[in-house]
């Protein structure tokens, strides 16, 4: 039996990745909270990850968008709203409901996205609505739907703990996911559970597995293409699950044997080796409890769908679906991404999980009683920008999501948007790239960040679980859907959006799921459609499908894992095996661009930073963009370790530093998506990446765009630290990170020592800086600058500029900032360039905070293994998501000693 919860503390869920841990948030009345992990919560038992851990370091003012804008002019909410409604109203006379778009986002709660879709979809009359998740999730829908008939995520997160397998396709987990690759780090500890990893890059999950299959970009389907002829030619079928079951294996079967007749076949087209392919199709084949996890290195690509069934069909096949510890397993990207697919915020969904069958529209509008409702799916992501540059989209509300960084092509879409009539973001920050692009009327409404929202989202495993508000909505932040109501009342529609209350939304929300259901839908929550507005508050997590005849007594029952009595949601009742198409090679690289540019994610930040780039912790890992590229290919186009490099395709360019590693295999590169405006002078990953879409999904190819890189040859590099951000000046390289007290840059420059000396001077002389003493080292001769300014004894500011072959590291300079009044010895060591505080250097365990010197002299003090290292300095003892870089560290000592 677990302690009540104080009155000061808050059960809530982590705003970050699909895992949806539950957090405790204990409020400090200054505008903070304390972070804890709860313990009650069945997604993390309490666990928390760096970002998670990390939440309370996010929660400052610091660039909030805190009051209704029109075209820059701060206005009231009435006015702004006004603005919306009228122009969209002129839009929709003048140019058809068809000219108006939502992009929404799966940071979203579902009690926003429900009000969004209900009024595009429903009342406004168009269909073009879509979400983020079509960059990240889509490809699993549609591969769900071509199988189960529905978008069906069969099992759940106990399967992990309970597995004697575990693949992992296209999926860092122990970085994107570190909570649930724990509990795999967990049974492999217990049960001995085994671990594939395949990818084209050897990851930190890599690092971690039994085998690594390093296969090409894009050669999934041929991988389990093979698989499935292997499993059909060598006595591995369930043949009564297939028989009473299923539909479509010959088909399936006739076009792996094409892609993939033979394992010497698989190796050709993949580039993995012949035994290593053999060893997991033998793995596979003789362990029954497997779960196949997927992620973006899947569903982020041109076949995505097709890589999704591939993986489905090899668990059809052996009717590992539906029972403990074995099943196709899709780990979701966001937060909410589940809930937003629930309520229709895909443009080929329309509500509850229902399409656009003629009865499932009439059931829809009679619900809604929607005047206006569409007959038919809108356009995709990728296609509904296009139109923006076309002129056939006119009016664009931007919900909680951050394009004008993550879409493909984004430099693109960032000039389109001048031609619209109106533009309207929902943001909770003021400097995303985003809240700053410019329509014709460009309308900001400030909407409530985590800790201030109250709602649901809906987790990987179809687990709902509430974000309850715990922190004082600042400014004139406002919910999401309060903004969509008060629209929709304006264009007439007063009834139908009444919404007084989240409650409210959720029980028209669950109803709507059950509406007419009877067991033909897979989604349904008829046993909350009459949910009391108390029990909404203190409802624990449960898992869907809930329906009504299930009974709610207290806490509702949901199911853990579906599909195990072998009926599905297809009209039939039998799951598909779908034929896949075999892998697109055409993807090669051309002369002009003759690398391969993949991207993904950092371990400690998430999306474009808007909420970890204030944490300290978290910008401490990897406080720069960069660009990982293998030694071979290093060599030959000149590059060393911590170079600028322009990285270019036919899209866009960004400059990065230069991480050379045999991690990426040669003629490929590895890029972050997070950096963009607001913290790096040219990192967005949306201006690179192609992003041809997926024939059936829609989703976006973002893990394979030809590419070229060359070095860029800046003058001199160097570090600012300020208390405050500053501007950094026009023609600089920069990357800006939170740092404890304050921020700093890295930069480099073509200016010279002398040019930067006076930019200095006329920082201390502007309003930042006004009143404070500069103290200066300059060797103009030999193009070296080092300052430092005070506020009376207290360091506010300090700079260093040296050659670029020689740039100053700013470990010891951070932390005589952090402690902000330095003694004599540590102003000169500041000017001489000399630590005279020693510093623990970069960051590897964001989650205590321990540094990568502090650890190699815990590895050299005699500590052997990971967990010798975290009982002498913690480090690898929250989440765990630094243990791949301490085994490293572990391995290497071992090497030196040997």
């Amino acid at each position: 039996m677990t302690q009540p919860v104080a009155a000061s503390t808050v059960r809530t869920t982590c705003p970050y990745c699909g895992v949806g841990c539950g957090v405790l948030a204990s409020p400090d009345g200054q505008g903070g909270a304390m972070i804890a992990g709860d313990t009650d919560h069945p997604a993390n038992f309490g666990r928390l990850c760096s970002k998670g851990s990390a939440l309370g370091e996010t929660l400052s003012l610091e660039n909030r968008l805190l009051h209704p804008q029109v075209d820059n002019a701060q206005v009231s909410w009435d006015a702004a709203l006004d603005t919306v409604a009228g122009k969209l109203r002129a839009v929709a006379e003048e140019h058809g409901p068809d000219a108006i778009a939502f992009y929404l986002s799966g940071q979203l709660l579902t009690e926003d996205y429900y009000v969004a879709n209900k009024l595009a979809k429903g009342f406004i009359g168009t269909p073009h609505v879509d979400t983020n998740s079509r960059l990240c999730m889509s490809s699993a829908v549609a591969a769900h739907r071509r199988a189960f008939g529905s978008d069906t995520v069969p099992g759940c997160y106990e399967d992990l703990d309970e597995a004697d397998l575990i693949v992992l396709v296209g999926s860092n987990t122990a970085w994107c996911h570190p909570i649930l690759f724990r509990r795999m780090a967990d049974a492999k500890a217990r049960r001995g559970t085994k671990f594939v990893v395949i990818d084209p890059r050897r990851t930190q999950t890599a690092e971690e597995s039994d085998l690594f299959l390093g296969i090409r970009p894009g050669t999934d389907t041929a991988l389990f293409s093979g698989l499935l002829v292997y499993l059909s030619d060598n006595g591995f079928r369930d043949r009564a699950f297939i028989d009473s079951h299923t539909a479509g294996l010959d088909g399936a079967l006739d076009r792996a044997r094409q892609i993939a007749p033979d394992v010497a076949a698989v190796a050709a087209v993949t580039g993995a080796p012949e035994a290593d392919i053999a060893a997991f199709y033998a793995l596979f084949a003789g362990t029954r409890r497997v779960v196949t996890a997927f992620s973006q290195g899947v569903n982020q690509s041109a076949q995505g769908t097709d890589k999704g069934n591939s993986i489905i069909n090899c668990h059809l096949v052996t009717g590992r679906i539906g029972e403990t510890g074995m099943g196709p397993f899709s780990l979701t990207g966001q937060p909410n991404a589940m809930g937003g697919r629930e309520v229709g915020g895909l443009a080929n969904m329309l509500a509850a999980h229902m399409h656009f069958t003629p009865e499932e529209v009439d059931r829809v509008r009679r619900y809604w009683g929607a005047p206006r409702i569409i007959t038919g799916e809108g356009m995709k992501a990728v296609a509904l920008f296009e139109a923006i540059a076309r002129g056939k989209i006119k009016a664009l509300w931007v919900m909680g999501t951050n394009p004008l960084v993550s879409m493909p092509r984004a430099d693109a879409i960032r000039e389109s948007l001048a031609g619209l009539d109106l533009y309207v973001v929902s943001e909770a920050v003021a400097d995303s790239d985003t809240a700053r692009g410019l329509g014709k009327t460009t309308v900001l409404l400030p909407a409530q960040a985590w800790g201030e929202k109250d709602g649901t989202v809906t987790n990987s495993e179809r687990r709902i679980s509430r974000q309850r508000r715990f922190l004082a909505s600042p400014g004139e932040a406002r919910p999401d859907w309060a903004a969509l109501a008060d629209v929709g009342r304006r264009l007439g529609h007063g009834k139908a959006f009444a919404f007084d209350s989240a409650a409210a939304i959720f029980r028209e929300h669950a109803g709507l799921s059950a509406y007419e259901n009877n067991g033909t839908r897979d989604f349904d929550l008829g046993a909350l459609a009459d949910i009391s507005d108390a029990a909404y508050d203190v409802t624990l997590p449960v898992q869907w499908p809930i329906p009504k005849r299930s009974g709610f007594r207290g806490a509702p029952q949901g199911k853990a894992r579906l599909f195990g009595d072998g009926r599905f949601y297809t009209f039939d009742r039998r799951a598909r095996f779908v034929a896949v198409q075999p892998p697109a090679l055409a993807l090669a690289a051309s002369p002009a661009f003759p690398l391969m540019l993949n991207t993904g994610r950092v371990r400690d930040h998430w999306h474009t930073m808007t909420r970890t780039g204030k944490s300290q912790r978290l910008s401490a890992h990897r406080a720069v963009p960069f660009v990982e590229i293998h030694p071979d290919d290093a060599a030959a186009h000149g590059l060393a370790e911590g170079d600028i490099a322009r990285l270019s395709t036919e899209h866009g360019a960004a400059e990065l530093e230069v991480t050379v590693t045999d991690t990426v295999v040669p003629g490929n590169l590895f890029m972050p998506m997070h950096w963009g405006g607001a913290f790096a002078s040219q990192a967005r990953v949306g201006a690179l990446v192609r992003g041809m879409t997926d024939p059936v999904s829609g989703q976006p190819e973002l893990k394979a765009t030809p590419a070229a890189i060359a070095s860029v040859g800046y003058r001199a590099r160097g570090f600012l630290l300020t208390r405050r951000q500053v501007a950094m000046p026009e023609g600089w390289w920069w990357a800006r990170a939170a740092i404890t007290g304050g921020w700093g840059a890295q930069f480099a420059t073509a200016d010279s020592s002398r040019a930067v000396a006076l930019m200095v001077r006329g920082l201390i002389q502007s309003e930042a800086l006004s009143g404070c003493e500069l103290a200066e080292y300059a060797d103009h001769t030999r193009n070296r600058y080092r300052c430092a300014v005070y506020d009376g004894d207290r360091l506010v500011a300090c700079l260093a500029y040296a050659p670029a072959g020689e740039r100053p590291d700013w470990e010891a300079a951070k932390a005589l900032f952090a402690a902000g009044v330095p003694d004599a010895a540590e102003r000169r060591a500041l000017l001489s360039g000399r630590a005279a505080t020693a510093s623990a250097g970069p960051v590897v365990c964001a989650c205590h905070g321990v540094g990568a010197d502090v650890i190699a002299t815990t590895i050299a003090g005699g500590a052997a293994s990971v967990e010798a290292v975290g009982a002498a300095c913690k480090a690898g003892t929250n989440c765990g998501s630094c243990i791949p870089e301490i085994r490293k560290m572990l391995a290497g000592q071992t090497a030196c000693a040997a």
